[in-house]
């Protein structure tokens, strides 16, 4: 490498990562450990580079004033749009509010902020957690031949996503007054909580034909407790939601009847292009949603070829 070559290369290093880009996105994430969320993030990033956009992305732990520093971070630094998948979307206001006093683009993106109705500047791209519920329970209603005994494991309870795939499977529990709802407790999206969960139930000697869970991971977790309490694979049927894939394993080797996918690589795309938008200037829903889509097992390979 000659001089001139050096000393380009030296200057490039002390350039902001920000430079060459035409848009520059802060993306703020709940939690990156958070498996979901992995495949948002790396939807995101996708997305960005598809684009041509420079997106950077900090990791809020789970800790909602981590957040709003995060955020505000971004709106000093100047960034064309922010993007966030909330901690607790009953704490949304203060970061609506920094957005729009910045007049700065604003995504949420995956969980809707509480607020239902949401300034000029701030939208939403998620999907719609009532009709994961739904579709869960109608699912698991025709194999119980309308009558039987269900368990609901919720997610975390600050976030509206758990309120309301609950809701919507009792939304259609209305039409079957044969099923009766026996148990309902959290257990925060965890797979080991799940587990643990379900096998206090067997072990209080709770009764129950089906679970639904609020997610596949706990969902997975209730029927690895249920295994090693002696039940034979299907003997209680389970159903979860995010279709990712551990979900689809557990899907296709009938730990889990069925799952509802979420797609994060459709929630990440939609994200990234409605942040796009704004920043042009271009109209745009306040809210975009990506559908939920049942999957059952013979379906799981369909689903498999998205993560390919």
């Amino acid at each position: 490498m000659n001089r001139y070559a050096l000393i380009v290369a030296s200057l490039l290093l002390l350039v902001s990562p920000w430079s060459f880009a035409d848009y520059r996105i802060g993306v703020s994430i709940a939690r990156v450990d958070d498996n979901f969320m992995t495949y948002v993030r790396n939807g995101l990033q996708d997305a960005a580079r598809q684009q041509g956009v420079q997106i950077q992305f900090e990791d809020a732990q789970g800790d909602v004033v981590r957040q709003l520093n995060q955020v505000e971070g971004f709106l000093n630094q100047k960034v064309d749009a922010v993007i966030v998948l909330p901690v607790d979307t009953s704490a949304t206001a203060n970061m609506t509010r920094a957005a729009v006093a910045a007049n700065k683009p604003l995504v949420y993106v995956n969980r809707h902020p509480d607020e239902r109705t949401l300034p000029k500047g701030v939208v939403t791209v998620a999907s719609n957690d009532i009709e994961a519920g739904q579709l869960q329970m109608r699912f698991l209603a025709e194999k119980l031949g309308g009558k039987g005994n269900v368990a609901i494991i919720m997610g975390d309870l600050a976030q509206n996503a758990t309120h309301d795939r609950t809701e919507g499977a009792k939304q259609v529990l209305k039409d079957y007054p044969g099923i009766k709802v026996v148990e309902q407790q959290s257990a925060e999206w965890q797979r080991n909580k799940g587990m643990d969960l379900t096998s206090n139930w067997l072990l209080a000697g709770t009764q129950f034909d089906a679970v639904i869970a609020n997610n596949d991971e706990m969902a997975i977790g209730a029927g690895m407790a249920l295994q090693q309490a002696g039940k034979a694979k299907g003997e209680v049927a389970i159903v979860g939601i995010d279709g990712l894939p551990d979900g689809l394993a557990a899907v296709k080797r009938g730990l889990l009847a069925a799952s509802v996918f979420q797609d994060p690589k459709a929630q990440a795309a939609k994200a990234v292009g409605s942040a796009i938008k704004m920043i042009k200037g271009e109209p745009i829903e306040s809210e975009v949603w990506v559908p939920f889509e049942l999957i059952k097992p013979e379906q799981v390979a369909v689903y498999e070829q998205r993560y390919k």
